[in-house]
């Protein structure tokens, strides 16, 4: 038991170093793999707070990631040092995301995803209609860090990397507390928890502003990253999808889960993407609908003992012989 209790700890132990590894040992193209690759783990674990562990399916990722982007980039350009306008954002996002919780977490199952998905075209249009503030549709520049590329693509990697560490750390906490098991009661049957005295309400708008912190803080640093942001890309809604699926693909609700689900998806994006240029989107719709069918729990729920006696009894069945 302690056993198994302990493998999800190792493995992202040994995922971490791995990453933070990566400068030193390969090109500044892996050293960008994996801060990307580091920042969708964080809006993975980030979505699986209130996607997760309370079953609402919230689609305002994209939403809270460009609004952070922006109130980082506006606040570094004014002249706030760079880390103050991370917390900046972190603190906005938050806020905002508390009045949004208050409104939309009234609604359940598709009219709130589809509520938490317009919050994305609301902010997005709003962005874009403040020229003089944020540049409208041509985007704005962001303040690039001095130091070389190199220096630069470490110094956010392991930014990423750190964020990552404390949103999975949270995560555990969550998992084993209190708040957590409120949350699975919310997801199993929210009526209930509420008759047993679990005030649903503020755990629910809890979750989601805890949510939406992380995505304010890590669009915040991927515009400093990037030194260049625009509404189209900062509120895609390819990435409100994107993330839900991701945490799904290793297994909402669990620890390592969005961890495990955040490196499958983007290592096969970064391949499609590589080898199937025009065709990448396609092909990795179809498999986002393949796994959907097969993995619905996600990988950390395969039987992974019987498919392996499995696939030793047919490579060692005679091929000829008959199968029963």
């Amino acid at each position: 038991m302690m056993r198994r209790l302990t493998v999800p700890y190792v493995l992202f132990s040994i995922w971490v170093v791995v990453l933070c590894m990566l400068p030193f040992v390969e090109s500044s193209y892996f050293v960008h793999l994996a801060t990307n690759i580091a920042l969708f783990t964080i809006l993975a674990q980030s979505w699986n707070f209130i996607g997760g562990f309370s079953g609402y399916p919230s689609f305002s990722t994209a939403a809270f990631f460009g609004l952070g982007a922006y109130a980082g980039a506006i606040t570094q350009n004014m002249g706030l040092p760079m880390e103050l306008a991370w917390i900046f954002a972190t603190v906005l996002v938050s806020a905002l995301a508390a009045l949004f919780g208050f409104i939309l977490l009234r609604l359940r199952g598709h009219y709130f995803a589809i509520g938490s998905i317009a919050i994305v075209e609301v902010l997005r249009l709003a962005i874009a209609s403040a020229t003089d503030l944020t540049g409208g549709g041509n985007g704005m520049n962001v303040r690039f860090l001095p130091g070389g590329p190199e220096y630069v693509g470490m110094v956010f990697l392991y930014t990423m990397v750190g964020l990552m560490v404390l949103v999975f750390a949270l995560t555990v906490w969550v998992d084993k507390s209190r708040f957590g098991f409120g949350l699975r009661c919310i997801r199993q049957n929210e009526d209930a928890a509420n008759m047993v005295g679990i005030n649903t309400n503020l755990y629910k708008i809890f979750a989601y502003v805890l949510s939406a912190s992380f995505c304010g803080t890590v669009g915040a640093i991927y515009a400093s990253w990037t030194g260049y942001i625009d509404p189209t890309d900062s509120f895609e809604i390819l990435l409100t999808l994107k993330v839900p699926v991701m945490a799904m693909l290793g297994g909402a609700g669990t620890v390592i889960g969005p961890v495990l689900g955040a490196a499958a998806f983007s290592l096969l994006e970064e391949i499609f993407w590589a080898n199937f240029l025009e065709y990448n989107r396609a092909i990795l719709g179809v498999v986002i609908v393949i796994l959907i069918f097969f993995l619905p729990r996600g990988l950390l729920n395969l039987d992974y003992h019987t498919l392996h006696r499995r696939l030793r009894h047919n490579a060692g069945r005679n091929p000829r012989e008959p199968s029963e």
